[in-house]
């Protein structure tokens, strides 16, 4: 659990100023034996969020529990967590089983395990992550698939308290990407581990997690479980960080409980206050309908098997086209220059134009 977990980075040229604020004041609670993912934008704070709870960082201010432990204090060494990083962080010279084996070896008096206990847990943890038949092998003999299973192995053998990750799978292709995910998800549920896991990725985050922890500038902008935060996006900011394609925004305007794009009404606005708004809608949120309420100009129609992307255009749309994802099975209906949908209500959002919070 975090309580008001502050870290400020001091500015580099005194005279100057401008301090940086990498996390700001966050408070949140990471339920034992999940897997919870930071996910957010490059410079948000994740891993700087990441490297507090493992104490490889001192916070400004704010407070880390370990159930009920209070570790802000106690150095990384004391806090009983296993650390995968980026790059792996292997040791060249050594074997698969040396690497494994080095966190063990550095314990020290009574939490020191025998000999014989090291080499079983070494292999325990080996066989966990798959790579039980590569314990004689150097990491430069191993694809990055299994280097980054080695480094997964050595932060489990010691069983720790909580595992962090910090974008494990950034160097890997993308059919080893999907597969090395897969691979954590099952490892922790088969250790019960709570895992912190960093991503950029948000289909990374989606699949792979119990729930998400959105991040924009140090701050928390949202946090559930993962179709939670897509269904109901806190702001425009999260609702345009999930999903591919990503939302389509529109500027529109509410008048009589109802929202307009350009001159059509296109949808009902029960209780919303009337003027400007900005309106997300997700691409499998329209419905191809020849009476529809809203119309768009058609540019082009992208073949995906079973579904199809219209692509389109219109004048009140932020950013150059909107895509909308229909079932093939309504290709036919689509020709002429201009397409004409409804909208599905719960998969259109409205968001205030100035500071894009979500309108309920």
């Amino acid at each position: 659990m975090l309580q008001e977990l502050t870290k400020i980075f001091p500015a580099r040229n005194k005279k100057s100023g401008g301090e940086v604020t990498a996390a700001k004041n966050l408070n949140f609670e990471i339920p034992d034996g999940e897997l919870v993912s930071l996910l957010g934008p490059s410079g948000c704070g994740k891993s700087t969020t990441l490297n507090l709870l493992c104490g490889l960082l001192k916070p400004t201010g704010g407070r880390i529990f370990f159930g009920e432990e209070d570790v802000t204090d106690l150095p990384a060494e004391k806090r009983g967590v296993g650390m995968v990083f980026q790059n792996y962080a292997l040791y060249p010279h050594l074997t698969v089983r040396q690497n494994i084996l080095f966190p063990l070896q550095n314990l020290k008096g009574a939490e020191r395990p025998s000999k014989a206990e090291m080499l079983r847990k070494a292999e325990e943890a080996a066989d966990l992550v798959q790579i039980g038949e590569l314990m004689d092998r150097r990491p430069g003999e191993l694809s990055g698939g299994q280097q980054q299973r080695v480094a997964i192995a050595r932060a489990l053998v010691k069983m720790p308290r909580i595992l962090l990750m910090d974008e494990p799978l950034s160097n890997l292709d993308a059919r080893l990407r999907l597969q090395t995910r897969e691979e954590i998800r099952r490892i922790q549920r088969e250790t019960g581990l709570t895992t912190v896991f960093v991503t950029h990725d948000q289909e990374e985050a989606m699949s792979i997690s119990d729930r998400i922890i959105v991040m924009k500038e140090g701050a928390v902008q949202q946090m559930g479980r993962p179709q939670e935060v897509y269904d109901e996006p806190a702001s425009l900011f999260v609702a345009k960080f999930l999903g591919t394609p990503p939302i389509n925004v529109l500027r529109g305007t509410v008048k009589g409980e109802r929202l307009y794009i350009g001159e059509e009404a296109v949808r009902e606005a029960p209780g919303v206050p009337e003027g400007e708004v900005l309106a997300g809608i997700r691409p499998e949120g329209f419905t191809l309908c020849q009476g529809g309420a809203f119309t768009c100009a058609l540019k082009a129609v992208e073949v995906m098997g079973r579904d199809i992307s219209v692509v389109c255009t219109h004048p009140a749309l932020e950013g150059e086209t909107l895509r909308a994802i229909i079932s093939a099975e309504n290709l036919a209906q689509i020709g002429g220059e201009k397409v004409r949908f409804d909208l599905k209500p719960g998969k259109t959002f409205l968001f205030r134009p100035d500071d894009g919070e979500r309108i309920l």
